[in-house]
């Protein structure tokens, strides 16, 4: 014979339910709700993450200054100056070495396009000349009747262009102030809240930048491995422009799934003007396996033990955030859920019983 339900017991556990649904309805609409805020705030917060991020690189040098006796302006100011000439440094690395064999390239790419064209009009495809110059009517005829969006769209590129540099800007003068002033912040901080706020709140804050330059470190070192072993398989297979396209790799490695292509085409593009089919499709190979380490195994593990995240964690918070939010999600999904558990883990100190002593005969007190 089977137990009957007890109604008290039923009718608790359904008061129970119905209250922990309420609670977390609140606190997702109190989320929803900080999500909006920051999304109409999102001129001024995305310089202020770009900044916060440009500090955890510039930190350590400023702090070394600053215990030598510098004043905290005089070694903002020289450690902004040093960043700029790197990375100005960087840019010419990349471009100089194109620019000279920019002549080279282009024949190399005129050269290319020839050999498709024949490829093309030879067995199994057997396209002739009049196909490729109908292809290329149709397709001219296409961009002539496109010309209003297309202009659209250039209007639209030169206005993200202008508004990243604009946020490259403040990025770089909110980077100079927190050098500057960035150790007073948490004392003022504690100042302007009440009670046990003063205490949590700096406290969750200094973790929270500890975990920012983890990911900053983390990061950059998932960018020196895809450089060195990518530059590697390029310097085997003979491509030029070695140098220049392990650096760019490097950079690109900051920038989620849109770096790692771009830098990819280059390389490709660079691989098959200069050296054919055969060895841009070996590039390519390298390329596909490298970044395939990179997101399976470098990344995950390396961002999991710096950040005290699970690799899995990881993989999921990149592919959620790329899914929300695209290229800025995927940038921001790691911080974020690095940040999250942190903020997690403070709430569970707090809230946590103490640990019982051990009495005298052994037994939990």
């Amino acid at each position: 014979m089977s137990a009957t339900l007890n109604a008290g017991k039923t009718r608790a556990a359904l008061r129970t339910s119905a209250r922990i649904s309420g609670e977390l309805l609140l606190v997702l609409v109190a989320a929803a709700v900080a999500v909006w805020v920051l999304g109409r705030m999102w001129s001024v917060v995305w310089p202020l993450i770009v900044g916060l991020l440009l500090t955890t690189l510039t930190w350590p040098p400023t702090r070394f200054l600053r215990r030598r006796g510098m004043a905290p302006a005089l070694a903002a100011s020289l450690v902004t100056v040093l960043f700029l000439l790197v990375a100005a440094g960087t840019a010419a690395l990349i471009a100089v070495p194109v620019t000279s064999e920019s002549g080279k390239l282009a024949d190399g790419v005129v050269e290319g396009v020839q050999h498709l064209r024949e490829w093309a009009a030879g067995p199994p495809l057997n396209i002739g000349e009049a196909q490729i110059a109908g292809a290329f009517d149709t397709a001219t005829a296409r961009i002539q009747d496109s010309a209003g969006a297309i202009a659209t769209t250039a209007v639209t590129g030169v206005s993200t262009v202008f508004s990243g540099v604009v946020t490259a800007v403040l990025a770089l003068f909110l980077m100079f102030f927190f050098l500057k002033d960035g150790p007073r912040f948490l004392p003022w901080l504690a100042r302007q809240l009440p009670g046990r706020l003063a205490t949590d709140v700096p406290a969750v804050a200094a973790r929270c930048w500890d975990t920012l330059g983890a990911f900053v470190r983390s990061q950059a070192l998932v960018g020196l491995l895809d450089a060195v072993f990518i530059g590697l398989g390029l310097w085997l297979l003979n491509v030029p422009l070695v140098l220049p396209l392990s650096v760019l790799t490097f950079v690109s490695a900051f920038v989620p799934i849109v770096g790692a292509l771009f830098a990819g085409f280059v390389a490709v593009l660079i691989a098959l003007v200069s050296n054919g089919l055969m060895n841009a499709l070996l590039v390519l190979a390298v390329i596909v396996v490298v970044q395939q380490l990179e997101g399976n195994v470098f990344q995950p593990m390396i961002q999991s033990r710096g950040l005290g995240l699970h690799a899995v964690v990881v993989l999921l918070a990149v592919t959620l955030g790329g899914s929300v939010a695209g290229i800025v999600g995927s940038l921001l999904a790691v911080p974020v859920a690095a940040l999250l558990a942190v903020v997690w883990n403070y709430l569970r100190e707090q809230l946590a019983d103490p640990p019982r002593e051990p009495r005298a005969d052994g037994a939990q007190t």
